[in-house]
């Protein structure tokens, strides 16, 4: 991120009452105690949004926002310059002047030296803009398109060149040869293109399917000949460190991978099926910095109750869901939100996501003996007083992590459940005392993930009488007890090349936080307990489905009611 004086910062945040001069400090000081930027701890803090920090470095630096939502990328002139350097230099050349001159979105418009650069390149003066994150990849979108037609032609060549050579070395020796190195190569970077979190690679009948799952949906890329798969696995075994010759054992690993303005680090999963091993990638940022609990798109009423219940010195905060609805990454926020001098943080995790500074964080090694129980009897060996355990899957981590809860230590975990109240039952069914559970309960939050409506096709369309009789129900349906109001409006994204034509970018959660309060308590602790009693009750006592917020979502243009029934009912 751009860095500027932070004096200047300082004043300016002073000046519109933003934030206190003692707030300002302490933040200061952790900022250099993390080695992040001051503006990153404003932002992550929920001080300052990302947009606002844009709009005062333009306001500082004397530009204008490129803002490429709404201002056309000339694709000719986006030619001008190579995407590699385009990539590297962070900048998009998306128009040009009256008097020649190319303007340029820039990550860094202050970069003097970039700026001679690109002008002795492209021969002709440049106009700098600054550009956020959103600017820059929709010009990266536009050389994708290039690369999507791209994309089967180089494939095929390499696979032809494969096939040709007819390998009859060693697997680890065909996994080397330049053909092989290069289809992988491109199955990566097409996938980091795409903005996809995942690839997959299927082994069929007669040949291997190529999906990549982008913002939460799996899409069929490519199909390749049945003939380069031992080649193709036996290449990412080798990057993965995992046993080239083992074919009928499930493997784990993982490695990093570079491109000139990406890090990523990319866990591989192999498991054996009917035609050979499936294969499937997930694509990490190296460098991923927690969000703000704002930016996960959880809303004020809700982020209160979730601030209250952290500040707590003990008790327990379990954030529910299924499998990649985005529990770690709400968890690493919680504990960015905790992360202070006076506190030792030790968390156990499967795998580690996220490095962050001043946290102690163990990984789940099954074959050195490491798994949650054990990881967190050893932790609590360490003084610690925030725990983090990434999931509550058996008896004993259940018992240990409550224990822990009840002896003085805040404690952060995730179980698998559909919403917040089925997180009491499921305690429960691991053994777990009703008069514990609700002694050690702070606050449940259960979450999915939703597609986020594409910006720059984003459209409204009134609600009509049919669309809003299903809304009727399907809000009765959540919580009979909701003061909620159906929408006039809604918004949906026509589809553009921003977003390959599918109307979505991004993802962004819907959350239920359940306030286990005095009254929660009684009813966990009664002898007839009753799941439907518990969220009627706390439906009365204004906790918000997951369907309500996503609801209030869709009516600030920031996702659809089909999204949101997508997630809820599958």
């Amino acid at each position: 991120m751009i860095q500027i004086p932070t004096q200047k910062l300082k004043e300016f945040l002073l000046k519109e009452e933003l934030i206190k001069e003692r707030d300002f400090n302490e933040l200061l000081l952790e900022s250099k105690r993390m080695g992040q930027d001051i503006s990153t701890i404003l932002i992550s803090r929920g001080f300052i949004t990302l947009d606002y920090f844009y709009n005062f470095i333009a306001l500082y630096l004397n530009v204008e926002m490129a803002n490429l939502a709404v201002r056309a990328v000339d694709e000719n002139i986006l030619k001008k310059l190579s995407e590699d350097l385009a990539r590297q230099k962070r900048v998009i050349i998306f128009a040009q002047e009256p008097n020649g001159a190319f303007d340029a979105a820039m990550e860094d418009p202050g970069d003097l030296e970039a700026i001679k650069f690109l002008e002795k390149h492209l021969g002709v003066k440049i106009k700098p803009y600054l550009a956020t994150p959103e600017d820059l990849n929709k010009g990266f979108a536009s050389y994708n398109r290039r690369l999507a037609e791209d994309f089967d032609k180089i494939i095929k060549e390499n696979v032809k060149s494969t096939l040709k050579k007819q390998i009859s070395e060693s697997a680890e020796k065909t996994a080397q040869e330049l053909p092989i190195v290069a289809i992988v190569d491109n199955m990566v970077s097409y996938a980091i293109s795409l903005r996809a979190s995942d690839v997959h690679i299927e082994i069929l009948e007669d040949e291997i399917l190529i999906r990549y799952r982008i913002d939460g949906i799996l899409h069929e890329i490519i199909k390749l000949p049945k003939e380069i798969y031992p080649a193709v696995t036996a290449r990412i075994k080798l990057l993965a460190g995992l046993k080239i010759d083992e074919h009928l054992k499930p493997q784990d690993g993982r490695f990093r991978y570079r491109t000139s303005d990406v890090l990523l680090d990319i866990r591989v999963a192999t498991i054996p099926v009917f035609y050979g091993e499936k294969i499937e990638l997930r694509l990490l940022p190296a460098a991923q910095k927690p969000l703000a609990l704002k930016e996960l798109g959880i809303l004020d009423d809700t982020r209160t109750i979730i601030e209250e219940n952290i500040k707590k010195s003990y008790g327990m905060v379990l954030i529910c869901g299924p499998t990649g609805s985005g529990k770690t990454t709400t968890l690493y926020s919680i504990l960015n939100i905790l992360n202070k001098p006076e506190v030792n943080i030790v968390t156990i995790e499967d795998p580690i996501e996220y490095d962050i500074k001043y946290l102690n964080q163990t990984q789940i090694n099954l074959q050195a003996g490491i798994t949650f129980a054990s990881g967190l009897r050893s932790i609590l060996r360490q003084d610690p007083n925030i725990i983090m355990v990434g999931e509550i899957r058996d008896e004993e981590t259940a018992d240990i992590a409550i224990n822990s809860a009840l002896t003085g230590h805040l404690v952060l975990s995730s179980v698998h459940t559909n919403d917040a109240p089925t997180a009491v039952p499921r305690l429960l069914d691991m053994k777990v005392p009703n008069f514990l559970v609700a002694a050690v309960l702070n606050v449940i939050i259960a979450q999915r993930l939703v597609r986020k409506i594409c910006l720059d096709c984003i459209e409204s369309f009134p609600v009509d009488s049919a669309m809003s009789e299903s809304l009727s129900k399907n809000l009765k349906d959540a919580n009979s007890e909701s003061r909620l109001s159906i929408p006039k409006i809604l918004y949906h994204g026509k589809g553009c090349s921003a977003c390959n034509n599918s109307g979505f970018k991004g993802r962004i959660g819907i959350y239920e936080a359940l306030d286990v309060n005095e009254e929660i308590r009684k009813l966990i602790i009664a002898p007839n307990f009753s799941l439907d009693t518990l969220r009627i009750t706390a439906r009365k006592n204004g906790m918000l489905t997951m369907f309500e917020d996503g609801l209030r979502k869709a009516e600030l243009g920031m996702t659809t009611i089909e999204e949101i029934l997508r997630v809820i009912k599958e």
